[in-house]
């Protein structure tokens, strides 16, 4: 990634590191790989990241080891083996690369970039609640918001979802002959992964299954209404998608995804669910929790225009005497918080074309005739208007009056102030 892809990367990275810290999300770095067992036992032997996509090897002492292909089941193993039990509930946040060997689509890559939020030893609703607003308040903030849409769905506690697993078996073994070969292995499977079937031949099938609604106890029901509600005072907009699902059965209650139909087909931008039953299936002590993922790329993908940071200061000194004195003011204004270059070679016009190109607010003229003068030439490059400013003096302006076009000064030599626009002498 170089120029906008990068810009894009950085600025939805930017965003989420700001707003997981309004929400007191802390920031962990889990491995990028682990024992191959780790995800086959959290993902499921039988589903198509650990049969197919994973990146697998053995290491030189025999042992398997996978490049993670998510970052749930490294968190989770790292909350059964590192003690992070202590800190529950526990709310964490992180992001990095992901890898899977699966055919390359629009906004998809086999070494892909992922934000993850999750929330650890919580088993209330309102924690499915603040997770949700921190993901519909990150898309606000990143500007892509509208045409993405939450749906949600609940399904249920582990008694809601047996049930309502059971009867989906018995309707889509009623329709055997009308599944496509795909949708036959999975209800031997994973049955509820039908439900996700993009296959025309099954959309009839599809449509006729029983819905959760009708085998959710009480307790599951009531959880349900506690996230939607709370979604409903907090003023995140939600849509009931009855069909959505986690094959998984370690997941409970509440899944959902952020879809959005600007990158063609109809597509997850961010999505998630609570998984009660995950860190027990490893090994754990029963662990409620719930938590979300997004994919970097296609969040980028979604942004407007996005702008690089722009330079405060392009020094252009012409001869070497020129340049140890710029690599001097260069360190001074650096310290001092001001973003700025020196360009290593070509003529002035080039230089300065350069420091167009990037958008410098300043430009910084030193040649021979300036440093006989011991100053220098200040160009505002919006305005074009330029002075002289003594050089003791260039390292000391300060960012805040720099930063702010109309007033842009520097203190002279005799402690007046220079109004770098107009060069005119002004009250201080």
């Amino acid at each position: 990634m170089l120029g906008d892809s990068a810009d894009r990367f950085a600025h939805v990275v930017d965003t989420f590191e700001r707003v997981r810290k309004l929400y007191g999300f802390r920031r962990i770095e889990v491995p990028v790989f682990e024992a191959t067992a780790v995800f086959a036992r959290s993902l499921g032997e039988s589903t198509d990241v650990v049969a197919k996509e994973m990146y697998s090897f053995e290491d030189r002492g025999g042992d398997s080891l996978t490049l993670r292909p998510e970052f749930t089941a490294g968190i989770a193993r790292a909350y059964i083996t590192e003690g992070w039990q202590q800190y529950a509930p526990l709310k964490v946040a992180t992001h990095g690369p992901l890898f899977r060997y699966e055919r390359p689509q629009k906004g998809r890559y086999r070494q892909f970039h992922q934000i993850d939020a999750e929330i650890i030893g919580a088993a209330e609703p309102l924690a499915d609640v603040e997770l949700l607003c921190f993901a519909d308040q990150l898309l606000k903030e990143l500007g892509i918001n509208d045409g993405v849409t939450l749906t949600l769905n609940t399904l249920g506690d582990a008694q809601s979802r047996d049930a309502w697993r059971a009867a989906l078996v018995a309707h889509f073994e009623g329709h055997r002959d009308a599944l496509s070969e795909d949708s036959v292995d999975r209800l031997a499977r994973n049955p509820l992964r039908i439900l996700d079937s993009k296959d025309p031949r099954d959309k009839a099938v599809v449509d006729a299954a029983p819905g959760i609604d009708a085998y959710l106890s009480d307790e599951a029901a009531a959880f349900f209404d506690k996230v939607t509600s709370g979604l409903d005072a907090a003023g995140v907009a939600w849509e009931r998608n009855a069909r959505l699902v986690r094959g998984l059965d370690y997941y409970r209650h509440t899944a959902f995804e952020f879809v959005t139909d600007r990158l063609g087909a109809q597509g997850t931008v961010l999505g998630g669910g609570r998984y009660d039953g995950l860190i027990e299936n490893m090994g754990g002590p029963v662990t409620p929790a719930v938590g979300w993922a997004a994919g970097i790329e296609r969040l980028g993908m979604l942004l407007d225009h996005i702008q690089s940071d722009a330079l405060d200061v392009a020094f252009i000194p012409m001869g070497e005497a020129a340049e140890k004195v710029a690599v001097r003011i260069l360190s001074e204004l650096r310290r001092s918080g001001l973003v700025c270059e020196m360009g290593y070679r070509g003529n002035i016009k080039k230089r300065m074309q350069r420091a167009n190109d990037a958008r410098a607010k300043f430009a910084v003229i030193i040649g021979d005739d300036e440093l006989a003068e011991d100053v220098a030439i200040v160009r505002n490059l919006q305005t074009g208007v330029q002075t002289k400013q003594p050089i003791e003096h260039l390292g000391q302006i300060p960012f805040s009056l720099l930063d702010g076009m109309s007033l842009g000064r520097a203190v002279d030599a005799t402690g007046s102030i220079v109004d770098l626009l107009t060069g005119d002498q002004a009250p201080q």
